[in-house]
């Protein structure tokens, strides 16, 4: 009979060391499961980095730039959040595709310095050049600093103008074009593929629709002039077609869209041909 009671006291002690082990293994595997949901949890914030490789001295715009979610604590000091802040800025780095972009590597070419000027960042091989804006693209709110545009130009030219007539390798005449002298309009493109780096006493408006402004609220200023930065010897092309009395209009180039675009100068002969016009005397 003891040796009975000695056997269920065995079993009983079994029993509860098992219950014991099943016990504590749930309490750890919880307290694992939670500690593995907290790592997972961690709070993230966006952050904008460079969608490809950017040079140093370019103007950031829309397709260089990508938002992306990080944890916060993988996210460096003055990290930007919203590519807007980073959208027509100048960057004073290289930037490798993918790299977070920081406020301290970039340029505002609008930030006003202590001397009164913009805070332009021109290369050594460049100049900065004022342009008047006077066309219509330049009043009603579509540039912006960062943009690429194209620079057409309407001018007169003399017709009937002497020009130098290769006659053999080596030998040139002069000879006369056809046609009476006096002037004609031609249209061209003078630049390609510019890039704005400033708009002076431009103010984009504050507050919302049209009507009455709300309080607080400014209304929208067109620029005076555009600044870019440009080859010297472009400068100079510029300078002359504005002193010689040419007729600007700046067109806006798509993101992205850098190549060069297949056109010719339109003057009158290009348009009667290509829209089939007759041009008959006394007609």
């Amino acid at each position: 009979m003891g040796r009975l009671r000695g056997f269920l006291w065995l079993i009983a002690g079994v029993v509860v060391a098992a219950l014991a082990t099943i016990v504590a293994y749930t309490t750890l595997s919880d307290a694992a499961a939670k500690s593995g949901g907290g790592i997972v949890s961690k709070p993230e914030v966006q952050v904008v980095v460079a969608a490809r490789p950017v040079a140093m001295r370019s103007t950031l715009t829309e397709a260089d730039l990508k938002a992306i979610t990080l944890a916060v604590d993988a996210v460096p000091e003055g990290a930007i959040g919203d590519p807007a802040e980073a959208e027509g800025q100048i960057t004073l780095v290289d930037l490798s595709a993918g790299e977070v972009i920081l406020a301290r590597r970039l340029l505002d070419p609008n930030v006003v310095t202590g001397d009164g000027r913009l805070a332009l960042f021109v290369s050594e091989e460049e100049v900065l050049m004022a342009f008047p804006a006077t066309d219509l693209m330049s009043r009603v709110e579509v540039l912006k600093p960062g943009d690429r545009v194209d620079i057409l130009i309407s001018l007169e030219f003399p017709t009937g103008r002497e020009v130098e007539v290769a006659t053999s390798p080596g030998e040139t005449e002069t000879a006369r074009t056809a046609g009476s002298t006096g002037e004609e309009q031609a249209t061209f493109v003078v630049l390609e593929n510019v890039g704005i780096a400033a708009l002076t006493g431009w103010q984009p408006a504050t507050g919302g629709g049209g009507g009455l402004l709300p309080s607080g609220a400014t209304e929208a200023r067109p620029p005076t002039a555009i600044l870019f930065a440009l080859s010297p010897q472009d400068a100079l092309v510029l300078k002359y077609v504005k002193d010689a009395g040419g007729i600007q209009d700046i067109v806006l180039r798509a993101p992205g869209a850098e190549g060069p675009f297949d056109t010719e100068p339109v003057d009158v002969d290009y348009v009667l041909n290509r829209f089939q016009i007759p041009n008959e005397v006394g007609r």
